[in-house]
């Protein structure tokens, strides 16, 4: 499986709540998150992660496209804890290091209810 699949799959996994599952076949022992939110370790994400669904078992995460180049896959999807909400327009950056998530970044933008540009966010 390539990185592209990889980074997919640990999105498709922990958006269901198999955050434990992604996180083994995925995540490299030597991770970092650099969110300003949370500590930057595996195991504050995966809490976090899990919280999250707790809260939103609904989530939905829909890829619009995706980038890969070297070790990095970036995607930009559409976010909404549920499907009545407009959600956010996220931006994952993974860094794969001997076929594993060693580095995660992530970047996000409410969508609002009305916008000034007519091309939209995505």
């Amino acid at each position: 499986m390539d990185n592209k699949s990889k980074a997919l799959s640990f999105l498709t996994l922990t958006s269901s709540g198999k955050v434990s599952k992604a996180f083994e076949g995925y995540v490299s022992i030597e991770f970092k998150h650099h969110n300003p939110y949370f500590e930057g370790s595996a195991e504050a994400l995966q809490a976090a992660m899990k919280e999250n669904i707790k809260q939103n078992p609904a989530k939905v995460v829909e890829v619009k496209r995706t980038i890969a180049e070297g070790d990095f896959v970036v995607t930009h999807s559409h976010v909404r804890q549920n499907l009545d909400a407009l959600g956010a327009v996220v931006v994952h950056i993974f860094h794969f290091e001997t076929d594993r998530i060693v580095e995660l970044w992530d970047l996000g933008q409410q969508i609002p209810e009305k916008s000034l540009n007519e091309n939209g966010m995505f």
